[in-house]
């Protein structure tokens, strides 16, 4: 019998921990492409008690999701069972295109309701998941509903850097003008990188210098800092920082290195040892300024994310 398949399962309430735990095992089996027990797992959690409602509309909208991409499975085939030969030659995106158009056939109106999702609701799984399904749906509207948005609306960074992506999936071109952070920026939709190897080389640079570092003194700082480091790139991309980052020398990626591995270091451990970072990365007492700025930015990004949740 399925381990989530008990008849009691809807008194059951999950525990933060408890609940941390499952959304690891989730993620594990989508990794693994177990995608029936994957769904079978979505709904023992939907009939969990004592959620967020932003828990259970994310959750929902995979298994709709799941549903309709691996029918198969969802059936309760065989996960090891080879696929059909059709199948085989259909990639993910295949797939996901597949699927919101053929959600485009049974609602006319499906273009609508997930720009309103996006709009309207705030940075989620469930939001990426309708800007994906965006990617794949022809017409200009969603280009010209979406870069309108952009440009009048007051819209979280990663959020706004989602929906450029997004619009750079779709063939949008042209430059967009909106407000990141407390800044105007101008962003060309056709350079934004959709992929991390497609951003400029400093970008990795500066993960490269803190691997060095925490290889050596905190191991585990690293995976920590490679999440900060995605995201806040993200949020910044476009503004004077992610220029400054750019156009500056060595010195200026020794800084950005120091103030993510004391961001980092003080969330996990709750030290502030600045002087010994600096000595790590070779950040002097004139340079102490420029480090201090970085620090702030890390740390006002990690803030008003923390805020936005």
């Amino acid at each position: 019998m399925n381990q989530f398949n008990s008849p009691a399962k809807e008194n059951i309430v999950l525990f933060p921990k408890t609940l941390d735990y499952y959304q690891i095992q989730l993620t594990v089996m989508l990794e693994s492409e177990r995608y029936g027990e994957a769904m079978e797992l979505l709904r023992f959690l939907l009939q969990c008690q004592g959620q967020e409602e932003r828990h259970y509309e994310e959750w929902q909208s995979l298994l709709d999701w799941l549903v309709a991409a691996f029918p198969h499975a969802a059936e309760g085939g065989d996960a090891n069972e080879a696929p059909a030969a059709e199948e085989m030659d259909l990639g993910e995106e295949d797939m996901a295109r597949i699927l919101a158009r053929a959600k485009l056939e049974e609602d006319a109106d499906y273009p609508d309701k997930l720009l309103k999702r996006v709009m309207n609701e705030p940075l989620s799984e469930a939001t990426v998941l309708a800007l994906e399904q965006l990617s794949y749906l022809e017409g200009a509207g969603v280009d010209e509903a979406l870069t309108g948005w952009l440009q009048r609306a007051e819209v979280h960074p990663l959020l706004q850097f989602r929906t450029l992506q997004t619009l750079r999936r779709r063939g949008a071109q042209g430059a967009v003008r909106l407000s990141r952070g407390h800044e105007a920026a101008e962003v060309e939709i056709e350079t934004v990188p959709l992929q991390n190897d497609e951003f400029p080389a400093q970008i990795g640079q500066v993960l490269e210098r803190v691997a060095e570092q925490a290889e050596v003194h905190e191991p585990t700082l690293y995976y920590f800092a490679q999440e900060l480091w995605g995201q806040f790139i993200m949020s910044i991309y476009g503004t004077a920082d992610y220029r400054k980052l750019l156009d500056g020398e060595d010195s200026q990626l020794d800084i950005w290195a120091g103030a993510l591995h004391q961001m980092v270091s003080e969330s996990l451990n709750g030290n502030r040892n600045e002087e010994e970072t600096r000595g790590l990365y070779g950040i002097t007492d004139s340079m102490r300024f420029q480090f201090e700025g970085a620090y702030r930015s890390l740390r006002g990004f990690v803030k008003s994310s923390l805020l936005d949740k």
